[in-house]
């Protein structure tokens, strides 16, 4: 069965007890046991639940794992991988330009429990070795990144992982096991923000993490029921029906954002574009070795200062602001202000995110519409030195 028919009908089947078509919601806190602790595999549905499993299903298949967890959001989610993986006193190199919530999550909560992490450029392999420690248990990557879209080798970091007996964590929200499959190059685990491509729509948070061994996933299982941070059965099965189009979503995703990306890269108020789909991008060999698609969002960055580039985004027809990506509608973003507000100013500069830089999600919507939106706001764009020009004519008013 190839991927497109999995999607649609692996553990999908018609329901024994009624011939629905779609998966039942089974929406129930708990089952009626036909004797103490005699069930028929289900007791409260915080352990377990048919259209969860259903769903971890699907998802395992999907990636081509064989265990899969999916939890009430992506940092749910990462949360339990540090939290079974890692002890008081071991050590996460990260890559660099990590998501914002994940720099939070290991600097304001795993600090606290003696985890320390090193963020590297994963690309060079001098800076990766120099990252590792004696105490380093996980290498976690983002490929691409969030938001530079920098592309790291999979198969290299899993190697040095390998030699360093760290585990490698993949966060493969922004490819989709459409466009990269990590435990085909070596991941020993990988995470999702379902709340992206996967759902799809925007209209629920998820999380997801999936092993192909046992060894690994075991701890991750444990707390999924133990911290109770699961999603409810009609989230799952939203999920499940988002499912069915991924493919066809994530296929429209990757050409509209080519066209956005070949479009901005030629424009004259744009100082830089951050997408790897482009020949000019510095991973786009390696995006061309292990991906079939190259994804849906696209960064940008205006020759304008932050306040131009926080009117320009806010300001989009179709790019709606918003802190999210992966949905049919088209989303725009400042990390400096939005997604990334958390990591500091001076580490924000040191990792290369200017405060100019935004990111968008590109939907599924005509292509022309959004070059035309993005093209519009660009023309009114005002260059840094007429923007101070502006601004000093306005104080002398």
């Amino acid at each position: 069965m190839r991927f497109d028919t999995r999607a649609v009908h692996f553990a999908q089947d018609r329901d024994p007890a009624t011939g629905a078509l779609s998966t039942p919601i089974c929406q129930t806190s708990t089952f009626v046991q036909d004797a103490p602790g005699v069930h028929r595999g289900y007791d409260y549905s915080r352990t377990n639940n048919p259209t969860r499993e259903t769903l971890e299903r699907v998802l395992a298949s999907l990636e081509g794992a064989e265990h899969a967890a999916v939890f009430s959001s992506g940092l749910a989610a990462e949360h339990a991988v540090l939290e079974a993986l890692l002890s008081p006193g071991d050590h996460v190199v990260t890559s660099g330009d990590v998501y914002g919530g994940t720099f939070r999550l290991l600097s304001a909560v795993h600090a606290k429990r003696g985890i320390a992490f090193t963020p590297a450029d994963l690309a060079h392999d001098a800076v990766l070795e120099a990252a590792f420690r004696p105490s380093t248990r996980v290498v976690w990557m983002e490929t691409p990144t969030n938001p530079r879209l920098r592309v790291y080798d999979v198969a290299r970091v899993a190697a040095a992982a390998r030699r360093r007996g760290a585990v490698l964590v993949v966060d493969n929200t922004f490819a989709s096991p459409v466009n990269q499959r990590p435990f085909e190059l070596g991941a020993d685990l990988v995470v999702h923000s379902v709340t992206k491509y996967l759902a799809g729509h925007s209209d629920l948070i998820q999380g997801a993490v999936l092993a192909r061994s046992e060894a690994l996933f075991a701890g991750v299982r444990f707390l999924q029921n133990a911290t109770g941070a699961v999603p409810s059965p009609f989230d799952c099965w939203l999920t499940l029906r988002g499912l069915k189009t991924l493919s066809l979503r994530v296929s429209r995703h990757n050409s509209n954002a080519l066209a956005v990306a070949r479009f901005l890269e030629s424009h004259p108020r744009v100082t830089r574009v951050h997408y790897p789909g482009l020949e000019s991008h510095p991973g786009h060999d390696v995006a061309c070795r292990q991906m079939s698609g190259f994804g849906g969002v696209v960064s940008v960055e205006l020759d304008a200062p932050v306040e131009e580039a926080v009117r320009f985004a806010s300001g989009r027809r179709y790019f709606k602001l918003g802190e999210s990506l992966g949905g049919v509608k088209s989303l725009v973003c400042h990390p400096a202000t939005m997604t990334h507000a958390s990591i500091p100013p001076e580490e924000r500069r040191r990792l290369g995110l200017p405060d100019g830089l935004v990111r968008l999600s590109v939907g599924i919507e005509d292509p022309l519409d959004l070059v035309e939106d993005l093209g519009d706001g660009l023309e009114a764009v005002r260059h840094p030195a007429a923007a101070v020009a502006a601004a000093a004519a306005a104080g002398a008013e």
